[in-house]
């Protein structure tokens, strides 16, 4: 969730500004953790894995697309469902789940910078105490920056997302040049449902481009720049990570994967840039890491400050610091929430609670855009098919978990369990609180 903020003096975001708030909402950290699940599961055909993800967001795009131009509001996929759901209480279930699902990213992101922080010690994952140290601090550390209203720019976002850009673009150049035929060869080697599985379980790493609509009202000439800055975001990351996938595949042995799975990305340049290669990497890992975090972290809270205002959240959400005008209380909730989830779950359960939650958000986005097509102006076969291929790999993923640790499916089960619950005592509280 890696979103710029508002230029001042009345300045409006231009298309390269906002396609870099797309690019860099995606690759903000999750291709740097989530590429040796991929491969694990696909093999050979990671880079299809990837290709399909990409297609699935890409449609879920244009819903979001015609929908934020329709509505034109910072509130995003919460006022989306708004719209289309005259129960308040989807809509506000959506908005919860979305909160939880930023707390999913905000989790992947700090888990990535652990990782990789530890290996570029030289921790090679012996010591899981630096992992959880290095995770915690960055969490804590961007707590204290947002809570004094630190932000970026979009200028400067256009800068970091181009220094990302341009290193896994050089990764990808180059080792191309290195791929071993029998590595990539045959493209199928563990089947081809592994494929779907994998595209479901790092789903998590094309989360970002949603925020696009959501900065409507700070872009120039939205009803040419909406659109064209989703699919150029969009197409420019599923281009980063089907050749970063491909060149990590063509270097790295199945052993070699399964060995640093977390941070398969950063070995996978060794064969050809040597420890430079891991160094580079790394660095570009934890600058995007960083960067996605304090983005998140800020938008996440300013997500819960609006649902509060809408009462879909306890008031208390809605606090905010006499002096900057910042969301405390959110912010506070939020990381601590999430400080909890990195530090007790694993990757695999990590991903996949977030690929799960915004597969079930985007069907929802695209079952939206179908309900109200005619007000929006779109048709009808682009976002059944985003819903159907949404809801096929939440399907797919959940047949992943039920085969290979039903525990963590188990324990997403009670997450969302937790969350409608929640939301309907919430609600619905005037019926348990004054019962006559």
């Amino acid at each position: 969730m890696n979103t710029p903020a508002p230029k001042g003096n009345g300045e409006k975001l231009s298309l390269k500004e906002v396609i870099a708030m797309g690019i860099g909402g995606m690759v903000g950290g999750g291709i740097f953790s989530v590429l040796g699940l991929a491969i694990a599961q696909a093999g050979h055909a990671a880079p299809i894995a990837f290709a399909i993800g990409g297609i699935i967001a890409l449609i879920t795009g244009l819903s979001y697309a015609h929908l934020g131009l329709a509505f034109q509001s910072s509130g995003g996929s919460f006022t989306f469902l708004e719209h289309a759901f005259r129960n308040r209480n989807i809509a506000a279930m959506g908005g919860w789940l979305l909160l939880v699902g930023y707390v999913g990213t905000m989790a992947l992101y700090s888990y990535t910078f652990g990782v990789y922080g530890s290996a570029m010690l030289g921790d090679n994952g012996s010591s899981p105490a630096m992992h959880h140290l290095l995770e915690t601090l960055i969490l804590l550390t961007f707590l204290g920056i947002n809570l004094y209203g630190i932000k970026a720019s979009g200028t400067s976002e256009l800068l970091i997302v181009t220094v990302k850009v341009i290193i896994l673009f050089l990764f990808a150049a180059i080792g191309l040049f290195y791929i071993k035929t029998d590595y990539v060869l045959p493209v199928f080697n563990q089947g081809h449902t592994g494929v779907l599985m994998a595209a479901a379980l790092i789903f998590v790493a094309y989360e970002g481009f949603e925020l696009i609509p959501n900065a409507i009202n700070e872009m120039e000439d939205p009803q040419r720049n909406l659109k064209r800055a989703i699919v150029w975001s969009i197409g420019v990351t599923i281009a980063i990570y089907v050749l970063v996938s491909l060149v990590a595949v063509g270097n790295l042995l199945p052993d070699e994967i399964s060995r640093y799975k977390e941070y398969a990305l950063a070995v996978a340049a060794k064969p050809f840039l040597g420890q430079a290669g891991f160094l580079l990497i790394g660095l570009a890992a934890l600058f995007s890491t960083a960067s996605a975090i304090n983005a998140t972290m800020f938008g996440t809270a300013r997500l819960g400050m609006i649902m509060a205002k809408e009462k879909a959240l306890p008031t208390v959400f809605g606090f905010r610091r006499k002096q900057n005008h910042i969301p405390w209380v959110s912010l506070v909730a939020i990381t601590f929430v999430t400080l909890a989830f990195v530090n007790l779950a694993n990757l695999t359960i990590i991903s996949s609670f977030a690929s799960s939650t915004f597969l079930l958000i985007f069907a929802a986005i695209n079952l939206s855009a179908w309900r109200l097509r005619k007000k929006i102006s779109s048709g009808a076969i682009l976002p059944l098919t985003g819903l159907f291929l949404s809801l096929v790999s939440w399907v797919a993923l959940v047949v992943y978990l039920w085969n290979t640790n039903i525990g963590n499916l188990l324990w997403i089960g009670i997450i969302y369990l937790s969350v409608i619950i929640a939301e309907l005592l919430f609600s619905q509280r005037r019926l348990f609180l004054h019962v006559r």
